[in-house]
């Protein structure tokens, strides 16, 4: 089961307390988003806070976005995702990522393997691992953090489909080749609600400074036309503009539309503010009936 083709990614929900979260998730499932996709960082356990958002809604989907590899073996990484496809059907999305060099080998101190590979193998652990418990009705939607053309299709051979992150159209067009047209292309779209350009930009620029040093999104940008110039110094006009939409609902709703045009089927929105701790409650709102109407 795939989530409905609009939802919200966010990182604000490691910031409120478990009440608040599952007020803040309950009106998100009220207001019609079709997915709430939650990242992997320093915060809570991205299972654990699945399960805390998926208890306190009744439609949308949760995804992984993404669960690293190397923070847990295969066999348990396979235990949680069918602990949770079990007790809410159809609703959980288990996507996994290999992570970057800097935070495997610095943060975690573990040897960072070739990214194709270890993928790979991980699967083989994921899919032979032993789970005695009561089974799911179907085993959970699986899909890879996928920029370049390779991970792309290890995620058409080996899983449902693919979750991308900063990338520019033209971006998504190639995934979707890649991927063909029967696996899903889950897109992640910043997006900043603020017409004046100098604000956006400079949230824009704030959100992606730490990416734009990972080796993974360099290359992939640097693949689509953009160069070491735009990537320096947080970024030029032109990358941020092609990541990050600005403006008013309806330029956000425009480039939502946009990625669906050019071959996304679910679109997570990632709404920036200049306070990145803020849970972003009243822009979901704002953007509701655009989106999703």
């Amino acid at each position: 089961m795939e989530p409905a083709p609009t939802g919200i990614f966010t990182f604000t929900f490691d910031t409120l307390p478990a009440g608040r979260v599952r007020e803040v998730a309950a009106e998100v499932d009220e207001l019609g988003y079709g997915a709430i996709w939650l990242p992997e960082v320093f915060g809570r356990d991205p299972f654990v806070a699945a399960s805390l958002l998926l208890g306190a809604t009744d439609r949308l989907s949760v995804g992984t976005g993404i669960a690293s590899i190397y923070f847990r073996e295969a066999p348990a990484m396979a235990a949680a995702a069918r602990s949770l496809a079990e007790a809410h059907p159809g609703r959980f999305v288990l996507g996994l990522g290999v992570s970057h060099g800097p935070m495997v080998e610095g943060y975690l101190q573990r040897e960072y393997g070739p990214p194709i590979e270890t993928m790979r193998a991980y699967l083989d652990r994921l899919d032979g691992s032993v789970y005695s418990a009561a089974a799911p009705s179907e085993e959970p939607l699986r899909v890879l953090a996928a920029l370049g053309p390779r991970m792309l299709a290890l995620a058409a051979e080996r899983a449902g489909g693919a979750l991308t992150y900063n990338v520019p159209l033209e971006h998504t067009s190639a995934a979707r080749r890649a991927l063909g047209p029967e696996r899903l292309l889950a897109v992640e779209q910043k997006a900043v609600l603020e017409t004046d350009a100098a604000t956006a930009r400079q949230v824009g620029r704030a959100a992606l400074g730490v990416y734009l040093g990972l080796p993974n999104y360099a290359n992939n940008l640097l693949r689509h036309g953009f160069t070491a110039d735009d990537l320096a110094d947080g970024g030029s006009d032109r990358l941020i503009d092609a990541l990050v939409a600005w403006g008013d609902v309806d330029a956000v709703r425009e480039r939502v539309q946009a990625q669906r045009d050019a071959g996304a089927d679910h679109v997570c929105v990632q709404v920036l503010t200049t306070d990145p701790r803020r849970a972003p409650l009243e822009e979901w709102r704002r953007l509701a009936p655009a989106l999703l109407g």
